[in-house]
């Protein structure tokens, strides 16, 4: 079954002509993957994948990721992160490993506050996210989002402060990113951006629609979980708020 695989020229350029060629006859690429990017299963003989190289000082780490998450690219990483990758190599295919570069990921849902149906966002990072310019192995997520203005949760009873100069941006119906303040008071940018825009429910859209604001939960990595349900997200999210690992806004609506 031929691989639906995608290399770069820079990529090719990377690992070289032989070792492309390979992974395009499907001698070396997986069948099934975890995206490196949203780390939900993919199909290279199914869907369109692109191969990711994660080069650091002295080692790289070949992933795959579904080509509308990712284009085939090579990504400079520190080399204490594709030490994290090779720990994470299963079996002994290194063309699975997936590198402990730090995605958020996101989840929609609707919160149930008051008698009332809130529009939600959830954010958990794939990995621990350390300070800029630190080389520690700690985890500085809720302190960097504390710092920004988000507040710690120790239960969800109530609709969370508004942090002014964040917002959601939906347009025609769609997640397009959370936007934060520009620097020195400047026009906001992305603090998450979705490779590809993100659909959500019509009644989350409602809702939102309806508040003209959007709650933002995050929490540490392993703290959440990709769940299928809302009932068990709301679970999750009251169990990670009682374990001090939860910090969450409220974010004004940009779009409709």
């Amino acid at each position: 079954m031929p691989r639906m695989l995608e290399v770069s020229d820079e990529v090719r350029a990377e690992i070289g002509d032989e070792e492309a060629d390979r992974l395009l006859a499907g001698e070396n690429a997986p069948g099934g993957y975890d995206c490196t990017s949203c780390r939900t299963p993919g199909d290279s003989e199914q869907e369109r994948t692109s191969t990711v190289l994660f080069v650091g000082d002295e080692t790289a780490v070949l992933a795959f990721a579904h080509a509308t998450c990712l284009p085939s690219q090579v990504v400079q990483v520190t080399e204490e992160q594709l030490q994290g990758a090779a720990r994470s190599i299963a079996g002994d295919n290194p063309a699975q490993a997936v590198p402990e570069q730090a995605v958020l990921g996101v989840t929609s849902g609707l919160i149930l506050l008051s008698g009332e149906l809130h529009p939600a966002l959830v954010v958990e990072p794939t990995a621990p996210i350390a300070r800029p310019g630190t080389t520690g192995v700690g985890d500085d997520f809720l302190p960097l989002l504390i710092e920004q203005g988000f507040m710690p949760l120790p239960q969800i009873d109530s609709v969370p402060p508004v942090l002014h100069g964040w917002s959601v941006l939906l347009a025609m119906g769609q997640l397009h990113a959370i936007l934060q303040p520009g620097p020195s008071g400047g026009s906001p940018v992305a603090w998450w951006q979705a490779h590809q825009a993100l659909q959500v429910a019509d009644a989350w859209r409602a809702a939102a629609n309806k508040h003209q604001q959007v709650l933002l939960f995050a929490a540490p990595v392993g703290s959440i979980g990709r769940q299928p349900r809302e009932d068990l997200l709301r679970d999750a999210l009251d169990k990670a708020a009682a374990n001090g690992k939860l910090v969450a806004a409220t974010l004004p609506l940009a779009g409709t």
